[in-house]
């Protein structure tokens, strides 16, 4: 045999490189092998990253750094199942990091990760695929994507998976999607409910935990509670309250709860299961503050409705929260407060709350705590609403010194919701007072300066409640209310604007405060107001109307118009018609000015230098009229004999023997007249002398500049005044003092004029030599001998109002201005039953003096515009 030969091995073929084996100790030549076409090396590299990335956010930052993410990304889509499960479970753990977060948004790799839910992949890749939707979904434009491609039906189908991860990691990813209103829409048509029930009975607290989270924000649809309701979801709620063993998820259960709660249905089911007594006890019980909160919480949910607070009043719930009251948590007791506040609706609950509630709400009304105060504030503004009873108990309970002070709260609720209660307090007099004694005036400065609309209304209302009597107003006044009042009229708010307005209104009902108030600009301010129909409202009108009131030249200027109650005071003037906005000069500056063509300007001013004395009264009482119409003649003539001798000019009668004269004139008094003619010849040239020196230097402004300015004087209209208050006072009959008092103003204002003869009444003649005489447009009225409508409806007017006769002027068109009375029918005198209204009658003073024409007739309608 010969000599065995060994065969030699065949080389590897010259195009195939020899296997190597590498071991990288840098994460950044693994990152390189990411982009190796072999799976092997893939998977590996994938591999080795997990085990990095799973170390510390550092790594995570690090394989960021060296751009392994976007070759990642690429590898979610590979066809290897080893190497896509690797890198799906790398992104699971990189996603927690913000910055891959924001570059995996960028890099658009949502549609990527959710095709990893597919039913036919791994158990793996669906639980890190989930936990990289579950940590990209807390960011606002991660949701959108995952709504947009599809994401909320995949994970709403692991929920039902075996596996604990999965299904934590999708609830929790769905609990972040539900908080847009649209997924919440979306997870009622996927039928959502019954498997996220089920986790509730899961083994891991985790997951029963995120299930409640999840029920907390759907169950905010009506939709999603009635499913709740009909998947049974309250029993599994109300088993989880029940259960000690679970009192680390009784908080998120009654959030839930107390969501069901508001659905009338699953009201009315709890209530005859016996669950909503069971909820008040738990709550009542409970020792855990926030589940007490929770429980208030979910009362006052619920007690938005009116059937739900009728069914809680029936559990008796006022007492469960009353208890809650006296709580040493602060978060409770605010809950406790708004419940009450909410049950307030309940008339039932509001009594409850009078004897127990109240003494409770005002103690937390003293609280250090901001929050505690404002919603005990609130409570307590619920319950005194519109009841008296619960107002005087806060009174009695000593809240008005603990009301006052939360007006200096740092919080806007506390202050707005205190100033609620005073004004409900304010309602009642004795209350009024007592808040009124504590300075609230003051107090209610800042409140009225705050820059939150709210507060400044509520502050506006409590003045307005409270300024009601001279001294509150005064010490506003004061104090330096008035100021920030009256630029709460410039407010955009139109509440802020309403309740200013009303206030303002409230507040001029005196003199001095509604002088302050036009020196402040309110007048202008709320003038301007009603000239704009969107900001105007009916307390502005009122406001406007009130301070006019104080203001009767510029009322009658602008309105035309001077009620019974206008009672025309010394310094009233009638400047004419002028249009809304337009500016009224003050009565000094329009003496002051130069005589113009524009008509004259009437005034009234009884102040004369002289003054009745009591001859003159007694004098006046001889030749002046009685009862009688025939004794104007008389009054007339008297009148003529003061006018001619002076206002003085009684007091040089006063030896004159008075015996034997009667009312009406007699044949002595006649006899005395003439006996007195040359006397008064004498003396005629030195007294008109003397009543032009009086006159003419305060019409026209001259005179010592050290005298303080005053109105020009008008002897004849205090002449005036003095005979009829001594002349027709004494008549009983209203109707026949407006007749007498007629014909007494139509004889001083040139007599009778009949309608064909009115144009050639020269009145404007002798109104036009009256100014030149006194070198001025103001003219008193008492000057006047020759008057047409408006000057003698003015001077009556003004001579009624002395005597006490009730009447209104009126401004017509073309010069025309009436006076109207209300009448009642003496015919109806001393018939029992109840008497027909007043009539409205115009007073002639012109046609026929002293006749009275019904309103509302042809013959009223030709006296005012023929």
């Amino acid at each position: 045999m010969g000599k065995k030969i060994k065969k030699e091995s065949e080389p590897p073929p010259k195009d195939v490189f020899d296997p190597l084996t590498i071991e990288s100790k840098k994460a950044a030549t693994v990152v390189l092998m990411l982009n190796s076409p072999e799976e092997e090396i893939l998977a590996k590299a994938c591999e080795a990253i997990y085990r990095f990335a799973l170390k510390g956010e550092e790594n995570k930052a690090t394989l960021l750094e060296l751009g392994a993410v976007e070759p990642l990304t690429k590898l979610l889509n590979h066809e290897d199942k080893i190497v896509r499960r690797n890198a799906t479970m790398i992104f699971g753990i990189l996603a927690s990091n913000n910055d891959v977060k924001k570059l995996l948004r960028e890099l658009d790799v949502m549609n990527s990760v959710i095709a990893q839910l597919a039913a036919e992949e791994e158990v793996v890749i669906h639980e890190f695929a989930s936990l990289c939707l579950a940590n990209m979904s807390a960011e606002y434009t991660s949701k959108v994507q995952i709504f947009e491609q599809g994401g909320l039906e995949p994970l709403i189908r692991l929920l039902s998976s075996p596996d604990p991860d999965m299904k934590k990691n999708s609830i929790e990813c769905i609990y972040n999607l539900v908080q847009d209103f649209q997924c919440r829409a979306t997870l009622q048509e996927l039928n959502a409910i019954p498997p996220i029930l089920d986790l509730l009975k899961s083994e891991y607290p985790i997951i029963q935990l995120l299930a409640l989270k999840t029920l907390d924000v759907i169950t905010n649809d009506k939709e999603c509670r009635a499913m709740l309701r009909d998947s049974q979801g309250v029993d599994h709620l109300i088993k989880i309250l029940e259960t000690k063993e679970l009192s680390d998820l009784h908080i998120e259960a009654l959030s839930v709860l107390a969501n069901c709660l508001e659905d009338m249905d699953t009201m009315v089911m709890i209530q005859q299961t016996g669950g909503l007594k069971k909820l008040l006890s738990f709550a009542e019980n409970s020792t855990i503050p926030d589940i007490q909160k929770n429980a208030a919480r979910a009362i006052t949910k619920a007690a938005y409705d009116p059937e739900n607070r009728k069914l809680f009043h029936e559990q008796e719930v006022e007492k469960c929260l009353v208890t809650l009251l006296g709580s040493e948590n602060d978060g409770t007791k605010i809950a406790a407060s708004q419940a009450i506040s909410a049950m307030c609706e309940n008339s039932g609950s509001k009594e409850f709350f009078n004897n127990q509630g109240i003494p409770q709400l005002i103690q937390l009304l003293k609280s250090d705590n901001e929050e505690v105060r404002e919603a005990s504030a609130l409570a307590l503004a619920n319950l005194t609403t519109c009841n008296p009873a619960n107002a005087n108990a806060a009174a009695e309970g000593d809240g008005i010194d603990a009301l006052i002070n939360a007006l200096s709260s740092k919080r806007d609720g506390a202050i707005a919701n205190a100033a609620t209660v005073l004004t409900n307090m304010a309602m009642q007099e004795s209350l009024r007072l007592s808040i009124q004694s504590h300075d609230v005036m003051h107090a209610l400065l800042s409140p009225l300066h705050s820059a939150n609309t709210v507060v400044q209304s509520k502050a506006a209302l409590t003045v307005a409640a409270t300024a009601c009597d001279v001294e509150a107003r005064t010490e506003l006044r004061n104090s330096g209310g008035l100021e920030p009042l009256v630029e709460l009229l410039h407010s955009k708010n139109d509440e802020v604007r309403r309740h200013a307005s009303w206030a303002i209104m409230v507040c001029a009902s005196d003199e001095p405060t509604a002088a302050e108030l036009c020196r402040l600009g309110a007048l202008d301010i709320l003038e301007e107001i009603n000239l704009s129909v969107s900001r105007k409202n009916k307390f502005s009108e009122a406001a406007h109307n009130k301070l006019l009131n104080h203001h009767l030249s510029l009322k009658y200027s602008q309105t035309g118009y001077l009620s019974s109650s206008n009672i025309i005071t010394d310094g009233v003037y009638d400047y004419g018609r002028i249009n809304p906005g337009t500016k009224l000069l003050p009565l000094k500056d329009l003496c002051l000015q130069e005589p113009s063509d524009r008509r004259a300007i009437l005034l009234v001013n009884s102040k004369c230098d002289a003054s009745p004395t009591p001859s003159m009264e007694d004098k006046s009482s001889d030749v002046g009229y009685g009862r009688s119409i025939s004794s104007s003649s008389s009054l007339r003539r008297a009148s003529k004999e003061k006018t001619n001798a002076g206002f003085g000019s009684p007091t040089e009668e006063k030896s004159e023997p008075t015996s034997g004269r009667n009312t009406a004139l007699s044949k002595s008094a006649t006899k005395e007249k003439g006996s007195r003619k040359g006397r008064v010849k004498k003396e005629e040239e030195k007294v008109k002398e003397e009543e032009e020196v009086a006159v003419a230097p305060k019409l026209t402004g001259e005179g010592s500049p050290d005298k303080e300015w005053l109105p020009p004087s008008d002897p004849d209209f205090c002449v005036y005044v003095y005979e009829v208050t001594r002349s027709i006072l004494p008549i009983t009959s209203i109707k026949e003092q407006v007749e007498v008092l007629a014909k007494y103003v139509a004889e001083k204002m040139g007599g009778k004029i009949p309608k064909e003869k009115l144009h050639d009444f020269s009145w404007e003649l002798h109104i036009s030599e009256l100014k030149f005489q006194l070198k001025s447009n103001v003219v008193p009225i008492g000057l006047i001998k020759k008057g047409i409508f408006y000057h003698r409806a003015l001077l009556f007017k003004a001579l009624a109002d002395r005597i006490g006769i009730g009447c209104s002027l009126v401004r017509g068109e073309y010069g025309r201005a009436w006076n109207e009375v209300k009448l009642m029918n003496e015919s109806r005198k001393g018939v029992i039953g109840a008497l027909p209204p007043p009539e409205t009658y115009i007073v002639d003073l012109m046609f026929h003096p002293g006749a009275l024409i019904k309103l509302r007739s042809r013959e009223a309608d030709l006296y005012r515009f023929l």
